[in-house]
């Protein structure tokens, strides 16, 4: 089994390009899905959360707002944050891994790959890239995002030039849909 670590910074298109392994029947372990799940009613993280953080869990539900002004801006409640859900993720990406075990390919599709050390969890590593202005665009659509926010998002992150140094494999996704398109297919097809 080859493991394909798909990564990207905020805005680049990546749940785009992991849909598109989907499509191709490759199977994608999504990083912020499990978290949302993890988070969500239920969770296995809304406990640990709401004892973390009094307040951002009301009536059985994760305010996300709340939570991201406690963590955004201090280094240290992000930190209390990660060691909450990193290792619950871990467990979900290791039981991932171990369903889909047979299978030539899989992606794990984990937003901040490079910065968490995830690489070294796989045989290669794709980053979705796309020029800044592109980049800019989509982030400052999205429903509630700020200057302020999207700048506070790229100082967690390493910057594009250097995840694409990084990467065995760069997926330019500023341009036409089927170009992006193409190129997945040759990924796949390749590996």
């Amino acid at each position: 089994m080859i493991v394909l670590g798909l990564t990207g910074s905020i805005g680049m298109g990546k749940s785009t390009v992991a849909a598109m392994f989907r499509r191709l029947k490759v199977p994608v372990f999504d990083a912020d899905a499990v978290v949302r799940e993890l988070q969500s009613p239920g969770g296995a993280a809304l406990g640990p959360i709401a004892a973390a953080f009094p307040g951002v869990v009301v009536d059985g539900v994760l305010d996300r707002a709340a939570l991201g002004q406690e963590v955004f801006a201090d280094s240290d409640r992000l930190e209390t944050l990660e060691d909450i859900v990193h290792p619950l993720v871990a467990v979900a990406r290791t039981r991932f891994l171990f369903r889909y075990r047979t299978r030539e390919l899989v992606v794990l599709d984990i937003p901040l790959l490079y910065e968490r050390g995830g690489d070294d969890d796989c045989d290669l590593v794709a980053v979705v890239s796309a020029p800044e202005d592109v980049q800019r665009d989509r982030v400052m659509a999205r429903p509630g995002m700020t200057a302020e926010k999207f700048e506070a998002i790229l100082a967690q992150q390493i910057p594009d030039a250097e995840k694409q140094a990084l990467a065995d494999i760069v997926i330019q996704n500023g341009g036409s849909t089927i170009a992006t398109w193409r190129a997945v297919k040759e990924i796949v097809a390749g590996l």
